[in-house]
């Protein structure tokens, strides 16, 4: 449990200020981002696995039908999640993007309950409640649907959800998640230089460098969640990502200067008392089903 917390923690905290990083490159359209990201995190990821000696156990992986298809869907969630929140960053949605992973939560418990059987109790339901209300008021202050926000949330509880069924090694995960997707990042970043419209080569070396490095700022995070994903219950994960968010907002606030009303503070406000409460009954919960296990019992 400490464990899962404590990759919880990072992957989320990490998540909360990308906005920082993504802003460093808005001379460049999203989708380019989005490719060199890609293919960057391949390359980081790739040294992994050989340092590990793994490559054989990633062909066995790839070579199974159910390990495969999770793969698959797992890339297509991450990319079209990573797309979306690039966008949003870089033209300004970032409560936008804060707003979608106060929703992440919600649904990814959502899934939880649907699909893995998992059980709340009173105390955990009136959590979401509260936070649902707060979400509901966020999205009231837009005065439109809040597509970006939507599909953030439902893309990433999608990934989230594909992880937790697939059970697959983290490292693993991550390679075939990047190899699905390098293949078309490859082609458009050939497409887009062969057309002259492509930025890369004209950004100067401090800028080069930091891209490079994003594949790094990618795949530490996804590592670190998933190994919470491991440790922890779906739900109990999911509630973890207000860390992001309210880091974002921020970021949003204070740094970006993004408007933030009064009914955004409340909002705020009914969000974070959603995550003490639901922090307190779980972490009741879990310390009841605790049962000592004597030596002899484990032998």
């Amino acid at each position: 449990m400490k464990k899962g917390i404590i990759y919880a923690v990072l992957a989320y905290l990490t998540w909360g200020f990308l906005p920082l990083y993504w802003r460093l490159f808005t001379a460049m359209p999203a989708w380019e981002i989005l490719a060199q990201r890609i293919t960057w995190s391949f390359v980081f990821v790739a040294v992994l696995v050989t340092v590990s000696r793994q490559w054989r156990r990633l062909k066995s992986v790839g070579s199974n039908r159910r390990s495969a298809a999770a793969i698959v869907l797992c890339s297509i969630f991450i990319s079209l999640n990573w797309f979306l929140f690039i966008w949003a960053v870089n033209n300004n949605h970032v409560i936008e993007t804060s707003l979608g992973y106060y929703m992440n939560p919600l649904i990814s418990v959502l899934f939880a309950v649907v699909f893995l059987r998992e059980r709340l109790s009173p105390g955990q339901w009136l959590s979401l409640f509260l936070a649902g209300l707060g979400v509901l008021i966020m999205a009231v202050q837009y005065g439109h649907i809040p597509w970006v926000a939507i599909s953030l949330a439902v893309s990433f509880a999608l990934y989230g959800l594909a992880k937790k069924i697939a059970k697959l090694d983290v490292l693993l995960g991550l390679a075939g998640e990047t190899i699905v997707a390098l293949p078309v990042a490859l082609g458009y970043l050939f497409y887009i230089q062969s057309q002259g419209t492509g930025t890369f080569t004209s950004l100067p070396p401090f800028s080069i460098i930091l891209l490079l490095l994003s594949g790094a700022a990618t795949a530490m995070p996804l590592f670190w969640f998933a190994k919470s994903m491991q440790l922890l219950p779906l739900s109990f994960v999911g509630f973890f990502q207000y860390i992001a968010p309210t880091t974002s907002l921020l970021l949003a606030i204070f740094l970006f200067n993004e408007p933030f009303s009064e009914g955004n503070l409340i909002s705020f406000s009914l969000i974070w008392l959603a995550l003490i409460i639901y922090s307190f009954v779980t972490f009741k919960k879990s310390k009841v089903k605790v049962v000592p296990i004597s030596r002899a019992d484990a032998l």
